[in-house]
């Protein structure tokens, strides 16, 4: 989408003309006769500058093509799929490439998806919600349009930080590329359609989720609902708490790395401690608080931790040394920078603890969190050494771990915290042309602590009253749950409940979740709204939500 004419839509609009003289109502499909002609009409549109809300030099369709229903494994019905790119100001920053998926049966809806961790790659549009627990049918076949974008870098590595080198790749990546992105999307809608949107929404989790913060507190008026999960909307200083989550781990020459099978013996230990005080022996642990009051006693460097090698010396993966203990207590610590970051938004100085004697599993994902061979192959490590090094520092060589100070940062931190991250509790924009937002976070969250969001969500309670957050959010926990897997890997119908908010006024209430683990999928359990958790209630089948209770 480029500029031709400076809206080269409206000589394809002639086309369909006659077609398009009834809009449909809100809500109901917009078929357009020959589908495959108006796909290919898009093949060479371009969208100039000026329509873009962002800085750019306009964006190009580099291809359109569209998928047949019955098409070898498509799942979403006939739509006309759109690949582009979104050009630079700075000729040595990359493009923002783009897909936009354009359904022939159109329910005059729009669907950005967001990306996950430094995004890199483009986010399709095709997939149950990009990192985002769905329990929803394709929304292409719903109707939707879809968009998403790779947010202005290219790459395969999951940390690769070298595009923050790029002031523009670096201001794309914060949150200009969802701007950026929406208008052209609502460029191709135009033309494509020859209709705006009736309602646009969002859905992401993990950055995507902080992408969903971002269009909120900067772009309130483009959107009327947003899903946020496990949202890194504070993600510099996540980064810089995962920088000294790793240092931990690395302290006292490597004796403080916490290897697999130690890390399996602190879960176990944990778990046995705390799962049954939900009421049920179940492997999802409900109590969040019950279980950080009741492991008090395993962060203690004494004789009587059931955690505590014998004289705290290492004697084998049964027990944990006071170094490997002194790794778990600074985890478990709120990170403090020693510096105001966010001096016009009180209540957000320090970034919060995580949860390792509280439900952490170290295995979120698969993988070995706290590293399989050593420290440095800790989850943490990568954000860390990337967000530091290249952002911060602005220097790729620079090894964090051996020399990084943030005070000689400050200047640089505060800046990035501004740009990069979505920390602002005044959503007075978004609550006010009457946007909604249904959030949640998993309890057993090894990528971003729960407690951020947490955090967060107490900050807004300060800003606003209790009517006034009813009247435009749901915040939910979810037990057991961590980023996408964990003892209860939680799918939801999240934009159900979303789509009922907006366009019928129901407000949600609990939710339900379903567990896809393998060993224990279909069970069922509420979704209490924070801070509430399920509580069981003392007969019934623990695989069913109905036997469990919300409790405050």
């Amino acid at each position: 989408m480029h500029q031709r004419t400076g809206f080269e839509w409206v000589r394809f609009n002639r086309l369909w003309l006659a077609a398009l003289l009834a809009l449909p109502a809100a809500g109901a499909m917009a078929a357009v006769p020959d589908a495959a002609a108006a796909c290919q009409q898009l093949a060479s549109f371009k969208v100039a500058a000026r329509d873009i809300g962002k800085p750019t030099t306009g964006a190009v369709v580099t291809a359109a093509q569209l998928i047949a229903a019955d098409a070898a494994g498509n799942v979403h019905g006939e739509y006309c799929k759109v690949q582009g790119a979104i050009h630079p100001v700075d000729p040595k920053a990359p493009d923002i490439l783009f897909q936009v998926n354009l359904p022939t049966n159109w329910n005059r809806k729009l669907l950005q998806y967001g990306g996950g961790g430094l995004n890199g790659t483009v986010v399709t549009g095709l997939g149950p919600y990009s990192r985002q627990p769905g329990g929803e049918a394709s929304s292409i076949k719903r109707g939707y349009v879809t968009l998403g974008s790779d947010s202005g870098h290219q790459s395969t590595i999951g940390f690769d930080g070298r595009f923050y080198l790029n002031a523009e790749a670096l201001a794309n990546y914060g949150h200009l590329q969802l701007k950026k992105t929406h208008d052209v999307a609502v460029q191709l809608v135009k033309a494509r359609y020859g209709a705006k949107a009736a309602h646009s929404y969002f859905i992401g989790a993990s950055q995507g989720g902080h992408e969903g913060f971002d269009v909120m507190q900067r772009y309130p008026q483009d959107y009327d609902g947003v899903v946020a999960g496990y949202p890194a909307h504070n993600v510099v200083m996540l980064h810089l708490s995962a920088w000294n989550y790793a240092k931990a781990l690395q302290a006292n020459d490597g004796k403080s790395w916490i290897n697999p099978a130690k890390a399996k013996f602190v879960v176990d230990t944990v778990y046995a401690r705390c799962d049954a005080l939900d009421g049920a022996t179940d492997g999802i642990i409900s109590n969040l608080a019950g279980c950080e009051s009741r492991n008090a006693e395993l962060k203690l460097l004494q004789q009587g931790n059931p955690l505590r090698c014998a004289g705290g010396a290492d004697t084998g993966d049964s027990c944990l040394s006071d170094a490997q203990l002194q790794a778990l207590n600074a985890i478990d610590k709120p990170y403090e920078p020693g510096f105001s970051i966010f001096a016009d938004d009180v209540g957000s100085a320090a970034f919060p603890k995580w949860t390792p004697f509280a439900g952490s599993t170290f295995k979120d994902g698969g993988g070995d969190i706290l590293g399989g061979t050593g420290p440095k192959q800790a989850l943490q490590y990568a954000p860390g050494a990337a967000t530091l090094g290249m952002a911060i520092a602005q220097d790729a060589n620079l090894d964090v771990y051996q020399s990084f100070d943030p005070k000689a940062y400050q200047a640089r931190i505060r800046e990035l915290a501004h740009s990069m991250s979505a920390n602002d509790t005044n959503l007075d924009g978004y609550r006010k042309r009457g946007g909604k937002l249904i959030w949640f976070h998993g309890l057993a969250d090894d990528f971003i602590t729960p407690y951020s969001s947490l955090q967060y969500y107490e900050r807004l309670q300060k800003r606003y009253d209790a009517k006034a957050l009813e009247g435009f959010l749901r915040f939910y926990t979810l037990p057991g749950t961590g980023h996408v897997t964990g003892p209860f890997a939680a799918r939801m119908a999240s934009l159900d409940a979303l789509e009922a908010w907006v366009e019928q006024g129901k407000a949600p209430g609990e939710l339900l979740a379903v567990d896809a683990n393998k060993a224990t999928a279909g069970r069922t359990r509420p979704v209490c709204r924070y801070p509430a958790w399920p509580h069981y209630s003392g007969s019934g089948d623990l695989n069913s939500a109905a036997s469990f209770v919300c409790r405050p």
